[in-house]
């Protein structure tokens, strides 16, 4: 494998704080909530203890013509969307016969999904079952296909150096960076759009988390539910959302001019094999993921002022977490955690989370932890609450850790 610089030239991403970027960075500066009560009819009509989602800020019916959205799963469309601010944000236009900006043949996709498009696949059941064949659209198949998201920009961005999926649950869109900074370290590509989307707010899903006692209930108080590393958290809120990165091999970048966000410098993967939806108790794969990608960069652990947690607002997890963190880096690092603010968005988690420490490090600025009002004593670090903290950041990584024992770690140094 080669060593080349990686860097970050665009971003994209629909929220629920935002419908692109720069309005969900400055909702999360502000300290603004996604979490809401969520209005859909089944909610009282199965009876669902968890009452609350964070749902998209902007339709994505709103954004893409009428004739698109409807041939596209949800989870497709918000993909699409982040792709083409991302796309846009890094300097780039859309591929025509005329004009093509990156050769077709060095650009690639690497977009992970948790799920993929499970809101087509029970539609689509219930039509069958209510009305029968001549019903069932004949998009069906690739609506529901997990790869749809990274199929569809790929088609879009006419990218032929290979098109990915990663699905590694609430690790995806991190381990789809990841795998995109591995292109293009092995020469496969000079520009990988990567990222992941989700959007699996349906009643199978939020029925399933209920019975797993995973989400909050804190239904009075949806401004106040999500409560990272709070002593009166209760578990997440269910997210949709989508990120997008387009990374690019630095000599590339440089040649076109191209404004650099930060620098990809490694990775830490790996897995726990100990438990299908619990962490090692021991932290061993967290510890390891962090541990690697600090190795990879070429760095230490003081070496890293930030991390962006996973911390999703469970009672173990977020626990365990932090203590990875203490033994991998260290008690000096600044933590945040944006679940409080955007809930938790799957396969779009490690994506956003990765956006949001990559404008920490490009703006010197860490966006406070919300709710966040009596600090779990076992947790031992230093959580931004209140306001957001200026800090000048030369280094930082984002933890993303998936149901499965998935663990990824994407460390990021300004450019």
């Amino acid at each position: 494998m080669s060593n080349v610089d990686v860097v970050v030239t665009g971003l994209g991403a629909t929220t629920p704080l935002g419908g692109d970027v720069s309005s969900t960075w400055d909702a999360l500066l502000a300290g603004r909530n996604g979490v809401r009560v969520n209005t859909a009819p089944w909610v009282e009509r199965f009876d669902l203890p968890a009452k609350l989602a964070a749902t998209l800020a902007v339709e994505p019916t709103s954004v893409l013509p009428r004739v698109q959205a409807r041939r596209l799963d949800r989870c497709e469309q918000i993909a699409v969307i982040a792709a083409r601010e991302a796309w846009a944000d890094a300097g780039f236009a859309i591929p025509t016969d005329e004009h093509e900006p990156v050769d077709p043949d060095r650009l690639a996709v690497s977009i992970g999904t948790g799920i993929g498009g499970p809101v087509t696949l029970l539609d689509q059941d219930d039509i069958l079952e209510e009305h029968g064949l001549r019903k069932v659209s004949p998009l069906t198949v690739p609506m529901l296909m997990p790869n749809g998201p990274a199929a569809h920009v790929g088609i879009e961005m006419r990218a032929r150096a290979g098109v990915h999926t990663v699905a590694s649950a609430c690790a995806s869109g991190a381990e789809g960076i990841a795998n995109a900074w591995q292109m293009i370290q092995n020469g496969r590509a000079d520009v990988v759009i990567a990222g992941g989307a989700e959007a699996c707010i349906h009643p199978i899903t939020v029925a399933g988390f209920c019975q797993s006692r995973t989400l909050s209930t804190r239904n009075d108080a949806p401004e106040r539910a999500s409560r990272p590393f709070d002593v009166d958290r209760d578990g997440f809120v269910l997210g949709e959302g989508a990120g997008v990165v387009v990374l690019e091999r630095a000599d590339h970048a440089a040649a076109r001019g191209a404004r650099v966000y930060a620098k990809v410098s490694g990775y830490g993967m790996t897995s726990d094999a100990h438990h299908i939806t619990g962490n090692h108790p021991e932290g061993i794969g967290q510890i390891a993921a962090m541990t690697n990608a600090v190795r990879m960069a070429g760095l230490t652990p003081g070496d890293i002022a930030h991390v962006n947690a996973h911390a999703t607002s469970t009672v173990v997890g977020d626990i365990g977490e932090a203590a990875a963190i203490r033994k991998a880096l260290g008690e000096h690092v600044v933590v945040t955690a944006p679940k409080a603010s955007i809930g938790h968005l799957v396969g779009g988690a490690g994506a956003v989370e990765s956006i949001v420490t990559l404008l920490s490090i490009y703006y010197g600025t860490i966006p406070a932890t919300r709710n966040l009002e009596n600090l779990d004593q076992k947790v031992g670090l230093d959580v931004v609450t209140g306001q957001p903290r200026k800090v000048e950041l030369a280094a930082a990584i984002n933890n993303s850790f998936g149901f499965g024992g998935h663990n990824v770690a994407v460390l990021f140094t300004a450019a």
